[in-house]
């Protein structure tokens, strides 16, 4: 590497992976954190940044899935054609001599179309850019769609995986995008949730429901089926403006080419905006005892367990003061832990509840089924579709 490379600021045509649904928040989100050309496309969001916006993007985003970089865009339609582009792809940006890299591969509507085929000259091109790097995985999907690259197995990766970089190269129409992940493990692993309840909501989604809820940190929330704490604990940290990612680290930190002091000035501009406390209460219950234990020990390594009071109580013992505010919750639904019929009572006695004790209050959840919406008995608006745990569900909001 010459001493320009080290010293330049490099550009960088960033695209934030999003679940389904989410582009247009994870759009506005991205405006508001300063990268005024974001724009949404069905799967993510690209704009443009430097070296401190990466750093800014992969510490603040509450919904991205991972940030990636493109690194080359090009059409090749025989194996010589993409060994050639390949070869000249910048490898040594993100790879050390003694790296580790990983490659993801997907091809779609493609004439190349075998991915162990491609992931080997692909890896090879590597190798012969950076003398001494070691693969240590690939993996591929002939027959992947646009969110293949993102692959259940992936969510929770070995640590050698993790430290390793991950290198994505999608086919689609002929058309080969190389890109570095710069995320490293997925966003939503904020680093807090250790101890999970039964069917866990993921990070990601729960500060979706809360941004497509239209959340105000002033004013109070409630979640009567509070799990294992995670829409408390992404409210608390809008509420106390602490960046998702302001306790984890990212693979870009680790590339030859990044600046510590990028790193070190985003992550102490984190910390200086953020707020002492909760403007007001956030509240959870949950009538499993394990899983309040759960939320607690999730909520004091977040940093938050002055900021969410929780309970073990049944849904009727609900109260709620200081409001109007946001009563939220991701209930549970047949899909997944059981049939759905038993809780056609439960659902019931959600909106009776909700309409007693939470007038005037707006109502959001997470919503798998609109048959038992109805059973509420509260006129709900969709504000999002997206899905969870691999099943299809709608953020719904309505007034008690």
């Amino acid at each position: 590497m010459t001493p320009a490379t080290a010293t330049r600021d490099p550009a960088y045509d960033a695209w934030a992976v999003a679940a389904p649904g989410l582009e247009p928040l994870i759009e506005r989100e991205l405006r508001v954190l300063g990268f005024a050309d974001a724009e949404s496309s069905p799967g993510g969001v690209r704009f443009s940044t430097n070296a401190a916006g990466l750093a800014r993007a992969n510490l603040h985003s509450r919904l991205a899935s991972r940030i990636v970089v493109r690194l080359a865009t090009f059409r090749a339609t025989a194996f010589h054609e993409l060994e050639r582009a390949a070869r000249k792809v910048e490898w040594a940006r993100m790879l050390g001599a003694t790296a580790r890299f990983r490659l993801r591969v997907t091809a779609r509507k493609s004439r190349l179309y075998h991915s162990d085929a491609i992931a080997e000259r692909v890896r090879d091109a590597i190798l012969r850019s950076v003398p001494g790097a070691v693969a240590t995985d690939a993996s591929g999907d002939d027959d992947g769609d646009a969110e293949s690259w993102l692959p259940p197995e992936l969510d929770r990766p070995s640590a050698s995986l993790e430290s390793a970089q991950l290198f994505v190269v999608r086919f689609d129409h002929d058309r080969c995008t190389i890109s570095a992940d710069a995320s490293g493990a997925l966003l939503h692993r904020r680093g807090y949730r250790q101890a999970v309840a039964r069917a866990p909501l993921r990070e990601t989604l729960a500060a979706a429901m809360l941004v497509g809820a239209d959340y105000d940190p002033t004013r109070p929330l409630v979640d009567p089926f509070c799990g294992s704490g995670t829409l408390l604990i992404e409210a608390a940290l809008i509420a106390r403006n602490i960046a998702p990612g302001i306790a984890r680290g990212f693979v870009a930190e680790q590339w030859p080419e990044t600046r510590r002091e990028h790193w070190d000035a985003a992550r102490a501009a984190a910390r200086s905006a953020e707020r002492a406390r909760a403007a007001a209460a956030i509240v959870g219950s949950d009538r499993d005892e394990g899983a309040i234990a759960a939320a607690r020990a999730n909520a004091a390594r977040a940093g938050v367990s002055d900021d969410v009071a929780l309970h073990h109580r049944a849904l009727s013992e609900l109260t709620a003061t200081g409001g109007p505010g946001l009563l939220i919750t991701n209930p549970p639904y047949g899909i997944r832990v059981g049939e759905r019929a038993p809780l056609r009572d439960l659902y019931a006695r959600f909106g009776q509840v909700a309409r007693t004790h939470c007038a005037g209050w707006h109502v959001a959840m997470l919503s798998a089924d609109r048959a038992l919406d109805g059973h509420t008995g509260l006129r709900f608006t969709e504000r999002l579709k997206t899905s969870n745990g691999g099943i299809p569900v709608r953020l719904v909001v309505a007034t008690a």
